[in-house]
């Protein structure tokens, strides 16, 4: 918890709503009493791209709901907890390769990410969420081999197209 205060407004509301709810549903005056507390906004999570809301609800995306399309150099709002969802999503669906071109894109912002990453799998470890605590380990685990990776990609294939 100490280190929460390291991450982006944005990141330490997902953080803590993560650690209660997951990616579950839940109300709207749920989600903004916690972002009033953590110094952000509801809409602004939802510009964020790291939640859906609607109909009075609200929940974290999962990283497989995240656009595609997704480029962080476009990115007004930047956040670690995007970074690192959007890292397990690349991981997941272009392996290392793919990922490596993301960390390389993310340059030194990432550090944050791998700061987070490890954090969220200390929760899923503690809160029984083994299913997502096996995402964040493979980013953990694949970390030393996606900077080795981005270290010697060319620098017109780091900023080229993500899958």
């Amino acid at each position: 918890a100490s280190q929460e205060g390291d991450f982006d407004p944005d990141s330490r509301w997902a953080i803590t709503w993560f650690e209660q709810y997951g990616h579950e549903v839940n109300t709207y005056d749920e989600a903004l009493k916690l972002a009033r507390a953590k110094n952000t906004s509801v809409e602004g999570l939802g510009e964020a791209g790291i939640v859906k809301q609607g109909g009075g609800k609200v929940r974290l995306l999962r990283p497989d709901e995240l656009p595609v399309d997704w480029d962080p150099s476009e990115d007004q709002r930047l956040g670690s907890w995007e970074m690192v969802h959007h890292l397990i999503r690349v991981l997941v669906t272009a392996g290392e390769p793919g990922a490596a071109q993301l960390l390389r894109q993310l340059g030194a912002k990432a550090e944050s990410a791998r700061e987070l990453t490890y954090r969220l799998y200390v929760i899923c470890e503690r809160k029984d969420r083994a299913q997502e605590a096996r995402a964040y380990n493979g980013l953990v685990q694949a970390w030393p081999e996606l900077q080795r990776l981005a270290a010697a990609m060319p620098v017109a294939e780091a900023q080229g197209e993500l899958i």
